[in-house]
């Protein structure tokens, strides 16, 4: 099968054909691949960064997100079968770890990433355990379904606390953060206020459903922040940029027993006030890592069965894998939502 890889630690991937076995052990299912999208890890891996040369081993099938059609399944699989569309979990875990075996699986200490540790899906077939796989109930066009993975994400942040009624910062407008607005959206925040400085991206936001949003490199942010929300400050901040500046900023504006959320990930050091901004602020600060299985994937079943996701503005381009090097330009270029890959 052809297969887009990272053949040797340098930059960039390549197109090559590779043999995949298609012997499936008993909880295995063998899957072709109707779309795969873009993911920033996968530009670390193409740019082959700091991170990426000192997290991956090529060779390696990369990518991560996908969706696709079962085309066999193994001798003990009962929940998937042949015909079925699916999306996927990309952490294999080992079910045997203490955070596996006390239902917190995405910390499993023994996780494996698809398109990082082990093959991935930018290639026509992929096999996975069935555990991994969502199947799809709603209808969806499967170039869409590939971002269930990284909405998986926005749901674990935008959904870990409480935002129903509430005023929620989002910090970045990406990919994520736009799912973030929408899935707000949704759940009924009381105003969405985003925090974005790409101009392409801050009329995403507002398209997808934010009620404000503040450009840092034209407006004080803490100060629009608390004149949005009376003086009190945000009940809950979500962080998808991982900017220092955007986060330090955060802590300011943050209501007293506010709660904080953070997905992105920032190569620096954040300094922040601990007493006077989280102890006797009296805030919660919570990690994001992954999604929840399968609590997050359950209420993504459950929000795109609703319709009410707005995949058409979330997906601005769809590409033939063939033209992958076009894909990760328009990426890297910051003018897009998510990026999909037809194989």
């Amino acid at each position: 099968m052809l297969t887009l890889s990272k053949t040797k630690r340098d930059k960039g991937l390549e197109i090559i054909d590779k043999p995949l076995e298609t012997n499936l052990k008993s909880h295995e299912v063998l899957i072709e691949v109707l779309s795969a999208s873009l993911c920033g890890t996968d530009v670390h891996i193409y740019n082959w960064d700091r991170w990426a040369s000192n997290r991956m081993n090529p060779p390696l099938t990369v990518g991560h997100e996908f969706s696709g059609r079962v085309l066999k399944v193994g001798s003990e699989v009962e929940r998937v079968k042949v015909g079925d569309i699916v999306s996927s979990e990309t952490h294999v875990v080992c079910g045997q770890c203490e955070f596996c075996r006390s239902g917190r699986g995405h910390i499993c200490e023994n996780t494996k990433i698809i398109g990082v540790d082990i093959d991935g899906c930018f290639a026509e077939m992929i096999k996975m355990p069935e555990a991994n796989l969502i199947i799809d109930q709603s209808g969806t066009d499967p170039k869409y379904l590939s971002v269930l993975e990284p909405l998986g994400n926005a749901v674990h942040t935008m959904l870990h606390f409480d935002i129903i009624g509430k005023n929620v910062v989002v910090i970045g407008c990406g990919p994520i953060g736009l799912m973030g607005i929408n899935v707000a959206k949704v759940v009924g925040a009381r105003k969405i206020i985003a925090i974005e400085v790409n101009p392409y991206r801050i009329g995403l936001a507002k398209s997808i459903g934010a009620d404000v949003v503040i450009n840092p490199k034209t407006e004080d942010v803490i100060k629009r922040v608390l004149e949005e929300t009376d003086q009190k400050g945000a009940d809950v901040v979500t962080e998808f940029s991982g900017h220092k500046s955007a986060i330090e900023q955060s802590f300011k504006y943050i209501k007293k027993g506010g709660n904080m959320a953070l997905l992105g990930i920032t190569p620096d050091k954040i300094e922040i006030d601990l007493s006077n901004d989280v102890v006797f602020k009296g805030i919660t600060i919570y990690g994001v890592t992954g999604r929840k299985m399968y609590e997050n994937w359950q209420q993504v079943s459950a929000l795109i069965e609703s319709k009410r996701i707005e995949f058409d503005k979330i997906v601005t381009h769809v590409i033939s894998m063939k033209d992958f090097e076009k894909a990760f330009q328009i990426m890297a270029s910051g003018e897009s939502g998510k990026v999909v890959m037809i194989p």
